[in-house]
Formats: structure tokens, sequence, C-alpha cells
């Protein structure tokens, strides 16, 4: 049986940590409001880095493993780790996913929203919807006593009872004193030495991601875009969250 080691931090280590995604929530909503017809996914990265550095915050993605970028910009078929170039222009009727995790003051944070540009179809509007649904739902049963399993089952139930579907090679993870620790948090039922029971002082970062047609994914040229292999439409939600005795509380807010 493989061994998982998880992390409970403590309420001194929790605000550290809610401290690093209030700057997180702030820069990801600024990037939001920036998102228009027209500009580059590489204009939103700036903007996100420049906030998180005059916050006195770094941004956690840039360079780890060699990301190239602090904001990930994931287009309509990329669902995750999307590179942000100059060349990647938005343009009406785009979905995009945008993901951003901040260290400050030695502790991580992660979030990502999925936004529309302009007027979509109404089946990518409910698949975003579905996906937000998704993640809160998610974050209702991150508490004492349940198992990363009842998260996974809340997210694949609701996803799946709306004719998406949830992507199985990525899942969530636990977070705090790095920007990815263990436990993996599938958006799906695990298998049981994955299912493990959570504790209260837990920090996770619980993220569904969903697409339309099929679940399959594929990791395009630049060795970093998670794409549909079949092209379909995509979404991700994400959120950083304390497993309490009454269910998940969001830190990223």
């Amino acid at each position: 049986m493989l061994k998982c080691f998880f992390v409970v931090y403590s309420k001194e280590q929790i605000k550290n940590i809610q401290k690093s995604g209030e700057i997180l929530a702030y820069t990801l909503n600024k990037a939001v409001k920036a998102v228009k017809n027209g500009i580059s996914a590489k204009e939103l990265d700036e903007l996100a880095e420049k906030i998180i550095r005059d916050k006195k915050a770094e941004p956690a993605f840039k360079g780890y493993d060699g990301f190239p970028a602090s904001l990930c910009v994931s287009i309509n078929e990329n669902i995750v780790h999307g590179v942000p170039t100059k060349n990647a222009i938005l343009k009406q009727g785009d979905v995009v996913g945008l993901d951003l995790g901040v260290k400050y003051n030695g502790y991580f944070a992660d979030m990502a929203v999925t936004i529309a540009v302009g007027k979509i179809s109404s089946q990518a509007k409910k698949m975003i919807q579905v996906t937000k649904k998704a993640l809160d739902l998610g974050i209702k049963q991150a508490k004492t006593g349940n198992t990363i399993g009842d998260i996974g089952k809340a997210i694949q139930t609701y996803v799946e009872k709306n004719k998406f579907s949830v992507i199985r090679q990525l899942t969530g993870h636990g977070v705090g004193k790095k920007i990815h620790e263990d436990p993996k948090i599938p958006n799906f039922i695990p298998s049981s030495w994955e299912n493990i029971k959570l504790q209260e002082g837990m920090v996770l970062a619980i993220e569904p991601m969903v697409a339309m047609g099929d679940f399959k994914i594929k990791t395009l040229s630049d060795g970093w875009t998670v794409a549909m292999a079949d092209k379909s439409l995509s979404a991700h939600f994400e959120h950083t969250i304390v497993v309490t005795k009454k269910g998940g509380k969001i830190l990223t807010k």
C-alpha cells in the first residue's frame, strides 16, 4: 500500500496561508476584470505579477519546475497550465481559465476561475456554472471525519448528472508550506489507498476540471499546456480551503 503524508496546520499557520490567499484573490479578481476582447494572455500575466509584487508577495508558479510565467491562461479546449504568450489574443466567445498561485511570508495559496469573453453559447455557460457549483459542493464535504473520497464523489456525481466529464488524470492537492503537497484530491471517487480521512487543519486546493466532451487530455508541444484530446471546451475552478468540523473554510477570498 502506498503511503500518503500530509500536514495538519496550526491556527497561526492557517492565518499566514489566509493572508497569502487574500492577496491571491485580490490579484485574480483584478485579472478577471482586465479580460476583454483583444487583450493578450501575456498582458494578463504581467498585470498579475505586478500586483503580487506590489503586495510584497511572490508569484508561486513563476520558475516552478521551469514554468515561464506567473499566471496560467488556458483558453477554450486548453484545460490547465496554459503558457501566457503575447500571441495568445483573447476574442469574443472564448472561455478562459485563469490559475494563479501566491507565496507570502513563506506560505502558499492556489486559486483558479473560468470566465467568458463576451457572449458564449448556453451550453458553455452551463459548463462554467456546473464546474463552479461542483467546487462549492466539494468544499462542503471537506469536514472532519469525511474522506477525500467524499469530496471527489460530490464533484463527480454533480458534474456527470449534468452530462459533463470530470478530468481523471489531474487532481487537486494539499497546499501550505509548498504549492503542491500531499494528499492528492481527486475530483472523482478515488481508489481505496487514496481515500484518507480528513482532519481539522488540513489545507487543500480543491479544483474540479470539467470538459464538455470526453475526459481524455494531452500535453501540447510547449511542454506545459494541457488540452482536451477531443478539443472540447473545458472549465476549471479552484479554492484553497482549510478542513473544519463544519466543512471547508475558503482561504482565497
